[in-house]
């Protein structure tokens, strides 16, 4: 079994949870911390905590979001990993097309946004699909939202109460001008928050489907 993430007290002092207040005082390059943006209480598998430590430029801000399913993680997998389909679970995303390259590394997608929120399209290049450990990456590289450098990682493990899966989703964005570091958090959490209540839903269902159908 892999052991969880010690996080040495240096470290450990910067960790911030996903609604911390983070200070709005302008930061150089030579003081950027290295933040591992999750509660305190939780505890990752080695294999899947590295991913989620980040290093916010000047103007950025980064959190996290966790969500427990009672679903196997290959269920949730499966849905997750399809880097031309989000809107199978992101529930403000009405469409996605892929535009360069098949659903590989480097691949490119362009969706577009429900009515309502303050995007209309946005346009994301697949950075990591990591099979073995069910980890997969994004960044925004264009489009017409507020969300510029956003850079996403979402990672799955075995819950450890039993046969379901833990989700895991940490991103770093820039700051839009006009608001704050807690502003932009609390807006970005909420939705990121609100897609994963929703992979839950539709992996847990599948889930029931997938065992019903079992001989």
């Amino acid at each position: 079994m892999p052991s969880s993430l010690q996080l040495h007290p240096p470290l450990a002092a910067t960790v911030c949870s996903r609604h911390q207040k983070q200070t709005d005082q302008p930061t150089t390059t030579t003081t950027l911390n290295r933040l591992f943006p999750l509660p305190c209480w939780m505890s990752l598998p080695d294999t899947v905590a590295t991913y989620h430590i980040r290093t916010p430029g000047p103007n950025q801000c980064c959190s996290a979001v966790a969500q427990a399913i009672d679903a196997p993680i290959e269920t949730v997998w499966s849905i997750v990993r399809r880097f031309d389909n989000p809107q199978a679970y992101k529930q403000f995303l009405k469409s996605c097309q892929v535009i360069v390259g098949d659903d590989n590394v480097g691949s490119l997608r362009e969706v577009r946004v429900v009515s309502g929120l303050p995007a209309a399209s946005s346009t994301e290049r697949l950075e990591i699909l990591d099979d073995e450990r069910h980890v997969l990456s994004f960044s925004v590289v264009g489009g017409d939202h507020r969300l510029t450098n956003y850079k996403s990682v979402t990672t799955l493990h075995g819950s450890p109460k039993g046969n379901g899966t833990v989700v895991v989703e940490s991103y770093v964005v820039d700051i839009p001008v006009g608001n704050n570091r807690e502003d932009t958090c609390i807006f970005v959490d909420t939705i990121v928050r609100c897609n994963l209540q929703s992979l839950a839903r539709v992996s847990e269902n599948m889930s029931i489907r997938e065992t019903l159908s079992s001989p």
